[in-house]
């Protein structure tokens, strides 16, 4: 077994991971991600950027390969200690808005806070201030059903980042937004992770998104390549895949 080097604070090896019917989703990728570095996984859909999210999270758990967080090897541990690992450290970003409709829009933001103890006061008071920095401050009391598919997906941000988690997971996190809010919720996105010192990992089919991040990892058929050439995303399609993922 190698050890992780010590400036990562992600580390996988070797991972193979297969599909319930038994196609590859991922073949042998390997990578390292350090502290506060935002990585960008690019590749086409049906590449394997998902899964391997979801093996570096612990979410998944690897067919083979090794996968370390701050030299604690993830592919060794229990479900239970991996659901508190997600819990404590990492922060997720799905590619549509999954929130609690009981709850209102700042306390779907704080329930993370809420889940690690902190009191209701103080974790309303910090989903209030990302709130705000997304532009859905105004909403903070309306209940899911009364806003729009975006705003709604600037809910589920806010929520990531509220806690400071130490990486966060973001897989197609501006899938749902028009081309024209993308930009601004990226750029919060990733000046709060830099501000925070948060690592971030995101998985993106689309180039613009991917010039964000600090460095980029490609993926082809769940391999990694040195390049995926990606075509824009013409904005009538943006507008059809949101539909579409109402």
């Amino acid at each position: 077994m190698v050890a992780p080097p010590d400036n990562d604070v992600l580390w996988a090896r070797a991972l193979h991971f297969q599909h319930h019917d038994g196609s590859p989703a991922l073949q042998g990728v390997s990578l390292g991600v350090q502290e506060g570095e935002i990585l960008a996984v690019s590749g086409p859909r049906g590449s394997g950027k998902s899964t391997l999210l979801g093996c570096l999270s612990g979410l998944l758990r690897a067919g083979s390969g090794e996968v370390w967080f701050n030299s604690i090897p993830v592919h060794r541990m229990g479900p239970l200690a991996r659901e508190r690992m997600r819990r404590d450290r990492f922060g997720w970003i799905d590619p549509a808005p999954v929130l609690v409709p009981e709850l209102n829009v700042w306390e779907n933001a704080a329930l993370p806070l809420m889940l690690r103890g902190t009191s209701r006061r103080r974790a309303k008071k910090i989903a209030l201030e990302w709130l705000e920095r997304l532009d859905v401050g105004d909403s903070a009391r309306r209940r899911l059903h009364q806003l729009r598919q975006a705003e709604r997906q600037r809910v589920c941000i806010a929520r990531a980042l509220a806690p400071s988690p130490t990486v966060l997971f973001a897989d197609e996190p501006t899938a749902p937004l028009h081309r024209a809010d993308r930009g601004h919720v990226l750029r919060t996105l990733t000046t709060a992770a830099r501000s925070h010192g948060i690592t971030v990992v995101l998985a993106t089919h689309d180039p613009e998104t991917a010039a964000l991040a600090d460095r980029t990892v490609s993926l082809l058929d769940g391999r990694r390549v040195n390049t995926v050439h990606l075509p824009p995303v013409p904005e009538a399609e943006g507008r059809a895949a949101c539909s579409l993922s109402v």
